[in-house]
């Protein structure tokens, strides 16, 4: 694969710098007012910095149970396998995002694009 990668998304895209069979690195351009899926991993783990922007934070141990939290520049989360999670932009924001290398591990529990159980980028 050719880095730097662009690869666009319906809430904005994300340019992948890295990707080796240890580590992934990528930034989130997420734009005003779209949220990234509620997902979770099986095995993939994640490492985030807030850069620029505001987001709203979920996560929970499950889908019934998730807690809200606004975010500023500065930021850093962080989401285990098995852990749900979404972020939802509240003003244009760039996160970087550091991860394991499993970046098809994704098991989508809703979306606002209709990609609901998918793996598909």
């Amino acid at each position: 694969m050719d880095l730097p990668r662009r690869v666009d998304k319906p809430w904005g895209h994300e340019l992948w710098y890295a990707l080796t069979d240890r580590y992934a690195g990528k930034i989130l351009y997420v734009n005003a007012g779209h949220r990234l899926s509620l997902q979770f991993h099986h095995d993939k783990d994640e490492s985030n910095y807030l850069l620029s922007g505001r987001l709203r934070l979920i996560k929970g141990t499950s889908a019934d149970d998730l807690v809200e939290t606004e975010i500023g520049p500065g930021h850093t989360w962080r989401n285990e396998p098995g852990e749900v999670h979404t972020i939802e932009a509240l003003e244009d924001a760039q996160v970087l995002e550091v991860s394991t290398p499993e970046v098809d591990d994704v098991v989508r529990l809703s979306d606002s694009y209709g990609r609901e159980g998918t793996t598909a980028h």
